[in-house]
């Protein structure tokens, strides 16, 4: 299983984009006005066969990093 740290994580403007270094995988999250939680804009959903995890598992990892990251920010609580 892949460790939450080898994810990228990086703040452009007012959203967070997770990725998977050496992978087709990414992800952006963005934080809705009047809205409690973060909701994926761009998701990348292929399939790469080459990276150290299946999309799904990508996908609940970032979702784990990105609000963490958007609590460290004072975007959620």
């Amino acid at each position: 299983m892949t460790d939450d740290h080898d994810l990228h994580v990086e703040m452009i403007d007012d959203e967070i984009t997770i990725s998977l270094p050496g992978s087709h995988y990414s992800v952006t999250y963005f934080k809705p006005e009047h809205q409690t939680g973060l909701l994926a804009r761009i998701i990348s959903e292929r399939y790469d066969p080459l990276a150290a995890m299946g999309v799904q598992e990508f996908l609940a990892q970032a979702w784990k990093v990105a609000n963490d990251k958007a609590r460290e920010l004072g975007w959620i609580v």
